[in-house]
């Protein structure tokens, strides 16, 4: 086969990637080595630490049995129940629909007041990316690091954005895959699967 077929059979399929969003791969240039826990809750972020957890183990689940650490300090255990319904954003400095998503998920967590937690994870990121880039978009909301991307290997996803939507007891409602368009939207999203009217 010649050089110009195969590269034309190719183009459907990196169009098709560059689509769905952002792939694992993107982040592999941009990764730093994941610090020291306590490196990580000292860095000057305006991200909240990561809020205590009941000690309630999750129902049954097909996330990670993993503690990741917040920025800003605190962790995230996906084995223990969050004791109140939870969206979890799936997000990274390397992925151009994330830049577009993050400041919805920030209006989110502004509105959730106490019916609704609202967590990121930067997830196979660089710390220092990461957090800088939380910085750019004026998110305040907290956000545990993934370096390894655990949670997407989890729920078996290689693209970003993904957002988990997590009942109160840590069991997982939904998954949003791909971009959420709009603050109404995840709010729609929430009414519908954690049954939260903000």
């Amino acid at each position: 086969m010649s050089r110009a077929p195969r590269a034309l059979f190719a183009l459907p399929l990196l169009l098709a990637g560059l689509l769905a969003g952002c792939s694992s791969g993107d982040a592999d240039a941009n990764a730093s080595p994941t610090p020291a826990s306590s490196d990580l809750g000292q860095l000057d972020t305006h991200l909240r630490p990561c809020p205590e957890q009941p000690d309630v183990p999750a129902a049954h689940s097909d996330l990670p049995a993993t503690v990741f650490e917040c920025f800003g300090g605190g962790s995230l255990d996906l084995s223990r129940a969050p004791g109140v319904p939870t969206v979890i954003n799936l997000w990274a400095s390397w992925c151009g629909p994330c830049r577009e998503e993050l400041p919805l998920v920030q209006q989110l967590a502004d509105a959730a007041g106490d019916r609704l937690q609202v967590l990121g994870v930067a997830s196979l990121d660089g710390v220092t990316q990461a957090s800088s880039f939380a910085e750019d978009a004026a998110v305040t909301f907290p956000s545990a690091f993934d370096g390894d991307g655990e949670v997407m290997s989890a729920i078996g996803v290689n693209t970003l954005p993904h957002t988990m939507f997590l009942a109160a007891d840590g069991s997982l409602a939904y998954v949003q895959v791909g971009q959420v368009a709009s603050l109404e939207e995840f709010e729609q999203l929430v009414a519908e699967h954690l049954d939260v009217q903000l």
